[in-house]
């Protein structure tokens, strides 16, 4: 069978993997996709290393749940992990009080939450919020939460730089609509 693992596709190796935990089907899976994948997670993240930790991170998570793939594109499946793993690894990384130049601090000081359970409510309906907006509008609001630059964001995403500010510009405006009155009065303006 080893000879033959080069030209069996990707839904077989994986059956294989599945089936019997064969370790030279996914090498091969490996093989034939991990520049991909490392290039998604490399748009994804500054540094290299970053990008490979979240590489590796992917197969693991493939590996263990080999299972879940169901016949279709392999590859899209895949890629679809790595941009689970990267939002995991950049909700882990990122900065819980900025927003956009806005502290959490500054709003409670100007109004105060009734308690630390309602400041986490709050910035967790806004992160659902933020989720929940055009994909285009959500990946430069990200990026810009991030401290990305109007260049870097298009250079990430692959948009336009007047694309990449029309998204922000949009995001932001739908993003205060839906949080309209669960922010305090301080914040909305």
């Amino acid at each position: 069978m080893a000879g033959k693992i080069p030209t069996l596709p990707d839904e077989v190796l994986a059956r294989n993997v599945w089936e019997s935990r064969d370790s030279d089907c996914f090498a091969e899976l490996f093989t034939r996709h991990r520049k991909r994948v490392f290039y998604t997670c490399r748009a994804f993240f500054s540094d290299s290393q970053a990008a490979e930790d979240a590489t590796q991170e992917t197969f693991l998570r493939a590996y263990k749940n080999i299972r879940g793939f169901q016949e279709g594109d392999f590859s899209r499946w895949l890629l679809r992990i790595a941009k689970n793993v990267c939002i995991d690894e950049w909700r882990r990384r990122r900065p819980e009080t900025a927003i956009d130049g806005l502290e959490l601090t500054e709003t409670a000081a100007s109004k105060p939450l009734d308690s630390s359970f309602e400041t986490r409510q709050i910035v967790e309906r806004l992160w659902q919020e933020i989720r929940s907006l055009p994909t285009e509008q959500r990946q430069c609001l990200e990026l810009k939460v991030e401290g990305f630059s109007y260049e870097e964001t298009a250079a990430r995403t692959g948009l336009t730089l007047n694309a990449v500010k029309s998204n922000l510009q949009n995001g932001r405006r739908m993003l205060w609509r839906k949080m309209k009155g669960v922010l305090p009065q301080s914040v909305e303006g």
